[in-house]
């Protein structure tokens, strides 16, 4: 009976609680929901651009849920260029404030929002850009502006781009835990890490002549924002001539140096306003609000853009994974979907599981045969990330998407030196010649290997072709340029894996064209879960989350950044088709 009370009892707090929890659900979606409503332009304004949050191609939040954005971590790049180029014609915005100091967003993206900036400023309004310290990457974007100040106190790094490649070999031989590589391409290097020491020349090469393209492109840039010959920029960045703020000043990268309070004159200077009037100023978090119902194209007609963002793993996918779910629907929808007249992919992928890549590029090739699709590439479109959008009728690029990599490779963990080491064996018993497959503890065999080869000959065999067949070439053609070698989007063009250069905005006026139709609306697709959703659905996540937050403080970046690609590794299901290693330039 005593049971029977306690169990009752606590089901009814349960209850308790949980109504309490309904009623300030929607206490608080009520308050979220008339945030939005307060968010006023005032005249004379400066729009504030900082990125300090990580960019995503699209977050896909449904506007119809009041936590959407509130718990996103990042900003969509569509929304940040939707938002610029609404804030191009609003007569309350005068100007851009631009302060970038480590800004989160990827190469190809850096320079869609350039070019933006570069739109807003052609309506004749103005852009000027102060930081404490300015990388590479945001120098480059911030080149854009009218003027350029830094911290008298700041830094500058202006020195050419470089990337570091971490290798595992005698990590393997001293733990006795290592990874069993069958890969086809020469310069498949994805595995490399694992099978030496030492950088091979064929990777070199190709890394080499990977990061002096986008160089190449972002000097080009700052040459004609800055009318510094390109041949000056590379002697400065080879004397290391803007090391100190002065040198900087005088090599012309920057036109002045300035503390916060001084450039804040400057823009009370350009706005019109007096010593002691306040800058109006509006985020570009809060201006996306405001915009989201502005200046959107329509029309009876729609071109659908689906957004495939992430590596590529097997299941429903997130706005973090490519999925063939949640992809596959969303092809499916737009393909179904009478007011769509042509589909553009946005890629942004380092490629993953080649089977998900097969299936998802059917369902490209079923869309294709219906309607028009073109492809878009955002920082990274490599090996799956490629593979996907062979189907396409045109393809798409940034001069600095990092693309091509059509190879494919498997690996596998293997422990039996450690096994050994610690006196751990294992026997296994099967029914038939091959019941017994692959155990985690003894060598590989050498009959299991052949299969594994077999699989990865198949599947690198399949990629060229499906990529010969979208690219109108040949398999000897594809093969030459394949190997898994890694390309910048001006030497892809280059070489017939991509037809034009620019960005999603190219890519839907392309669309528009080969569907012939002149007045159009958007339609985005998928919709993804809310990380308020998710974590309700599973709290463990957040525990996770935290974790790993802690661990990465714990043991420091660079530690954290080689568990974190052992683990990748080490995780990968079946044949793989993905970027070749871990790039970051820097």
């Amino acid at each position: 009976m005593k049971f029977l009370r306690n169990l009752l009892a606590a089901i009814l707090g349960c209850l308790i609680a949980f109504g309490i929890l309904v009623v300030m659900f929607f206490i608080f979606a009520a308050l979220v929901g008339s945030a939005g409503d307060g968010i006023t332009v005032k005249e004379n304004s400066v729009l504030d651009i900082s990125l300090s949050e990580p960019i995503y191609d699209y977050l896909g939040n449904n506007p119809e849920d009041p936590f959407g954005s509130l718990f996103s971590e990042g900003q969509g790049l569509d929304e940040i260029l939707h938002a610029i180029t609404v804030a191009k014609t609003d007569p309350n915005i005068k100007g851009i404030r631009l302060g970038t100091s480590f800004s989160l967003a990827g190469m190809a993206q850096t320079q869609e929002i350039r070019r933006a900036m570069a739109d807003f400023k052609s309506e004749g309004k103005f852009i000027l850009a102060h930081a404490d310290f300015y990388s590479q990457k945001d120098y480059w974007l911030a080149s854009i502006a009218d003027k350029v100040y830094l911290n008298p106190q700041g830094g500058m790094d202006f020195k050419g781009l470089a990337s570091e490649v971490l290798f595992y070999k005698d990590l393997q031989e001293k733990t006795g835990i290592k990874m069993e590589v069958i890969r086809h391409g020469k310069y498949k290097s994805a595995v490399e890490p694992f099978l030496s020491n030492t950088m091979s020349d064929e990777n070199r090469q190709q890394i080499k002549e990977l990061i002096t393209s986008i160089w190449d492109s972002m000097l080009e840039d700052i040459s004609t924002s800055r009318n510094i010959s390109t041949e000056n920029l590379n002697s400065i960045a080879d004397t290391l001539g803007a090391r100190l703020p002065a040198f900087a000043v005088e090599s012309g990268l920057i036109d002045g140096t300035l503390f916060h309070d001084e450039f804040d004159a400057q823009l009370r200077e350009k706005l019109g306003l007096g010593e002691d009037d306040k800058i109006n100023s509006i985020s570009l978090e809060d201006y996306g609000v405001v915009a989201q119902t502005k200046g959107k194209p329509s029309g009876t007609d729609k071109i659908a853009v689906v957004y495939a963002q992430g590596e590529i793993l097997y299941g429903e996918g997130t706005k973090d994974v490519i999925g063939q779910g949640i992809i596959n629907r969303a092809l499916k929808k737009a393909r179904e979907n009478e007011k769509v007249k042509a589909v553009v992919l946005r890629v942004d992928s380092p490629g993953g599981s080649s089977l998900v890549s097969d299936i998802i590029w059917r369902e490209v090739e079923l869309t294709r045969q219906t309607k028009p699709v073109v492809v878009s590439f955002g920082n990274i479109a490599a090996s799956g990330g490629y593979y996907i959008a062979a189907a396409a009728d045109r393809i798409i690029a940034e001069p600095t998407t990092i693309t091509g990599s059509i190879g494919v490779f498997g690996t596998i963990p293997n422990i039996s030196e450690l096994s050994e080491d610690i006196g751990v064996n294992a026997e296994q018993v099967g029914t038939n010649a091959n019941s017994v497959d692959y155990s985690l503890f003894e060598p590989m065999t050498e009959s299991f290997r052949s299969q594994v080869e077999e699989s990865i000959e198949e599947t690198y065999d399949t990629f060229v072709s499906l990529v010969a067949q979208g690219r109108q070439k040949t398999f000897e053609e594809i093969d030459a340029i394949a190997q898994g070698r890694v390309w910048s989007g001006v030497e892809a063009q280059k070489i017939g894996l991509v037809d034009e250069l620019g960005g999603l905005d190219k890519a839907i006026e392309v669309a528009a064209e080969l569907a012939e139709i002149e007045s159009f609306g958007i339609r985005k697709y998928p919709r993804y879960k809310s990380d308020f959703e998710l974590l309700m659905e599973d709290l463990s996540s957040a525990k996770l989350k935290l974790g790993n937050s802690l661990l990465k403080e714990e043991i420091g970046d660079e530690a954290y950044e080689v568990l974190t690609s052992l683990k990748k590794m080490t995780e990968n299901q079946g044949v793989q088709a993905r970027m070749p290693y871990e790039l970051n330039i820097k």
